[in-house]
């Protein structure tokens, strides 16, 4: 390894409305007084101010200016790369990229990085000596998918079926995200008798299941409302008649083995059906393992949901599938992400030795091969 410094080049997202950032000013000091360069490029999405990072020392470069970068720095961002992009990538990239689970087109999007003798060292699967991740957005967004979760079952109670839940964008912090999803809880509550709506978790004891039940408790809905299940509680194998009978289902887990399904249109089907919110917090859409296989699409904040369809019996129900949802409050959950991810980043000048990026790009190659 060459004992000059390690360039991160902080590369501006394109996902719409994605407002989240992979370093923050925080961690780009840290960075920095650690003996690392730093650029930041220029971004129309970003939560952070570009000012806040120019503050701490980095360098600041146009948006989009990492295509035509030096080869030695690193290129580092959270979200996937434009679909519609296809030059080969020559720089090692630190990113989310979503092609290690058969994901539909990840052999597109893997073959960029051999095409371009690049690497890839994906954020989901940097993981320490115990197999755990280093970092992840899981607690925000757990936390984020109970706040849609929420707004669609009051929205439900103050309107009719002909409308779906409108967008919903960025929130400047958590409080201003609870206090707005409190005024519209109060509203339903006055339309219904003050019955606060049953929810259901599915991955209670993880990170995101634990930011769900804390956005519940944190907008009013009573301990006694909030169904608390993990492994244990699921092992019996569904369908679950109980989702059916809560009215807000979240689903926290993701499956990499085929199981029966949580739930299904045959079990929804029925009168005295109660659900009528699912968010599937996971959103991996084109999971053939996916445990709740009633939708077909992914979501977006321009149109948090999508009605499922097919069914002929009781009240509409709706899936919100957004797979960003951490997005709609970037600043706390960058800063959450950021910091538990800066050890790693510190060990960054002996990757080649460093287990978790050795790890991570064992992983790569070992994907690679199957293309």
């Amino acid at each position: 390894m060459s004992t000059n410094p390690v360039i991160l080049h902080l590369r501006a997202e394109t996902k719409p409305l994605e407002a989240r950032a992979a370093l923050t000013p925080t961690t780009t000091k840290q960075l920095i007084d650690a003996g690392f360069k730093v650029y930041v490029e220029k971004s129309s999405q970003s939560t952070f101010n570009i000012d806040e990072y120019e503050k701490v020392g980095a360098e600041i470069v146009p948006e989009g200016s990492w295509v035509d970068a030096p080869k030695e720095r690193i290129i580092f961002g959270l979200k996937e790369l434009p679909e519609t992009d296809t030059f080969p990538l020559i720089h090692e990239h630190i990113q989310f990229a979503h092609c290690y689970k058969n994901q539909n087109g990840w052999e597109k999007v893997l073959k960029r990085f051999p095409d371009g003798k690049g690497t890839l060292y994906d954020l989901e699967f940097l993981e320490n000596e115990q197999g755990r991740r280093v970092a992840a957005f899981g607690f925000y967004a757990g936390f984020a998918g109970a706040a849609i979760g929420v707004l669609d079952w009051s929205f439900k109670q103050l309107n009719d079926d002909s409308k779906n839940l409108p967008g919903v964008t960025p929130y400047p912090n958590e409080n201003e995200l609870i206090d707005y999803v409190k005024s519209q809880l109060s509203k339903a509550l006055e339309k219904n008798g003050g019955k606060y709506p049953t929810t259901l978790v599915i991955g209670a004891l993880g990170r995101c299941g634990s930011g769900a039940i804390s956005f519940f408790k944190k907008v009013g809905i009573p301990d006694s409302n909030i169904a608390k299940w993990d492994i244990q509680e699921t092992s019996k194998g569904g369908p679950f008649k109980e989702i059916v009978d809560t009215n807000i289902f979240i689903n926290c887990i993701y499956l990499s083995a085929k199981i029966p399904p949580f739930i299904n249109l045959e079990t929804l089907n029925v009168d005295d059906r109660k659900l009528t919110t699912i968010v599937d917090v996971s959103a991996d859409t084109t999971n053939p393992n996916n445990p709740i296989p009633v939708y077909d699409i992914a979501t977006t904040f321009d149109s948090p949901t999508v009605e499922v369809s097919g069914l002929t019996k009781g009240p509409k129900l709706s899936v919100c599938s957004i797979d960003h949802l951490p997005s709609l409050l970037p600043r706390e959950a960058s800063e959450s992400f950021s910091k538990d991810l800066i050890p790693s980043l510190l060990q960054l000048p002996e990757r080649d030795t460093a287990s978790v990026w050795v790890r991570a790009k064992q992983l790569f190659e070992k994907n690679v091969e199957r293309l």
